[in-house]
């Protein structure tokens, strides 16, 4: 499989990464721009047990070259060995795929880097920097942190989306995107210093394009002074003109 994959493939199998066959059993176009498909696992629930956010590497055929990109599991179940992948549908042969997918396609998978460790102490308070790419982590992210109150900038149109937020506990701030992510950047870097002030735990999520994300890193990091263990930042896609593909890092 290395081989059939080129140099990505080759490097996964020497990490001991593990491959799976999944096989689609049900399509659902939750938006007109978003689309869930349900697989069985092929197995990979059971050999590898399930933790908040985790993902996998999907294998696309790309003008007869291998194409991988990465997918966060939504809902995983064990028991059934199946879970779901949500698409955000734009131009792309990840996007291709899932736009034709039909109950009894089969697409190829591996597991490898996809830990989570809960931050330490436990959040005092979370600020997640998403758009769509990242909605299927939140979800599982807010999950997992329970109670933890939170504050959201989501980058993007929301509308019609399956979103976990909780008004109760978690402040929604939409952020159209505009200049390649730099109004994000700004509308950040003008509400997270006051919010940080005087909170004991914070975690900072940000996981948006590229760019974005390594512009915004470096600013709580170096800026804000938050510490490295207190942030993740994950960089989920590259900026193009069009919509990106919802699921985990190096989302196409």
């Amino acid at each position: 499989m290395g081989q059939r994959r080129g140099w990505e493939g080759a490097v996964l199998k020497l990490l001991r990464a593990r491959d799976f066959v999944l096989t689609v059993t049900e399509v659902e176009d939750v938006a007109p721009l978003y689309r869930r498909l349900r697989v069985t696992d092929g197995g990979l629930l059971a050999a590898t047990g399930v933790h908040p956010t985790m993902w996998v590497r999907l294998w696309f055929a790309n003008a007869g070259r291998p194409h991988q990109r990465a997918y966060t599991l939504v809902d995983p179940d064990p028991e059934t060995g199946t879970f779901a992948l949500e698409f955000a549908l734009h131009d792309g042969c990840a996007s291709d795929w899932a736009r034709a997918a039909a109950p009894g396609d089969t697409i190829e998978a591996t597991v490898q880097g996809t830990d989570f460790e809960e931050p330490a102490p436990a959040p005092s308070h979370l600020y997640a920097v998403v758009d769509p790419a990242a909605l299927p982590a939140l979800n599982s992210l807010i999950g997992a942190l329970g109670s933890a109150p939170a504050t959201i900038w989501f980058e993007g149109d929301l509308d019609g989306l399956p979103c976990a937020v909780d008004p109760a506990r978690h402040e929604l701030r939409p952020v159209p995107r505009r200049d390649n992510g730099g109004h994000l950047v700004e509308r950040v870097r003008a509400e997270l210093p006051d919010l940080l002030k005087g909170e004991a735990d914070p975690y900072v999520w940000i996981t948006c394009d590229t760019a974005t994300t390594r512009t915004l890193s470096a600013y709580v990091r170096k800026e804000l002074d938050v510490p490295r263990q207190r942030v993740h930042a994950l960089g989920y896609w590259r900026a193009t003109p069009a919509p990106v593909t919802a699921g985990a890092p190096a989302g196409e």
